[in-house]
């Protein structure tokens, strides 16, 4: 059974790796490194060290059992493209999401410069997308570098946005995300950053999908965007099984275990 993921744009989550170190600000506050401490106390066995980056060899054809076509979510947990991750096991991640070609895989990663030394060498489904995280100016070259690779589908997470962004190069870009940090400590984000994101999606042909807005109690505070919601998809994805396959409300009663590993 395929592990149900909580997160507005995904339908489960599959984490051949995990743990992490921080790169950017947008790490400051990372929810995976406090769900992972809290995996840790419960005995998760896939957590005995903690945030501490571990591949799981035994996770790896995982995706290869479930039947059912959906979207996944690699390494929510961790990031793929982490300095500390071997080629040869990246390549061995890469090799199951071709074989499991019914699944639509998306990738995120902070580490762009690397993404790009690698992309060369990784041959490319078309049932990957690949997308980088960008939560301020500073850090839009990353999507230069993700312009840069093979991937069929390319996407933007503009989580958790702590600034604006403007000017953005869009080209090659066929989907963005923006949300607002959650939980404990959470940074504010500006409706006019969203506003003006939305604004250049919408001048390029870009499919916008906003997530929440953040805060403390995300719950409270909603995913509606001047009145309405945004959840849209790429277009390159139409052909796929899971076109007219939009992710289901998951119900609250999933244990957090069940959320994130599954087992």
């Amino acid at each position: 059974m395929a592990t149900k993921s909580k997160i507005e744009w995904t339908e489960s989550t599959w984490n051949p790796v995990t743990g992490c170190t921080k790169v950017s600000p947008g790490c400051k506050h990372c929810y995976a490194e406090r769900m992972a401490a809290r995996l840790q106390a419960m005995g998760q066995r896939n957590y005995v060290n903690g945030f501490k980056l571990t591949l799981h060899d035994h996770m790896l054809e995982k995706p290869l059992s479930w039947k059912k076509p959906q979207r996944i979510f690699v390494n929510s947990m961790s990031d793929l493209f982490h300095e500390e991750v071997p080629m040869a096991f990246i390549e061995k991640v890469f090799d199951v999401m071709r074989r499991a070609f019914w699944h639509q895989f998306q990738i995120l990663t902070k580490r762009s410069e690397r993404l790009f030394e690698l992309s060369s060498q990784i041959e490319w489904p078309d049932n990957v997308w690949m997308g980088v995280s960008v939560e301020n100016q500073d850090y839009t070259f990353r999507i230069d570098h993700l312009r840069q690779t093979d991937a069929r589908i390319k996407f933007l997470s503009l989580e958790p946005l702590l600034g604006p962004l403007v000017d953005l190069n869009l080209s090659g870009i066929d989907w963005a995300i923006v949300g607002g940090e959650s939980g404990l400590g959470a940074r504010p984000m500006r409706e006019e950053w969203v506003l003006q994101i939305r604004s250049q999606c919408q001048a390029a042909g870009v499919p916008f999908f906003f997530k929440q807005w953040g805060g403390i109690n995300k719950k409270r505070a909603g995913r509606t965007l001047e009145g309405k919601t945004w959840d849209d998809f790429p277009v390159k994805a139409a052909n796929h099984p899971l076109s007219s396959h939009q992710p289901e409300v998951r119900p609250a009663q999933f244990t957090l275990l069940k959320a994130i590993e599954g087992h």
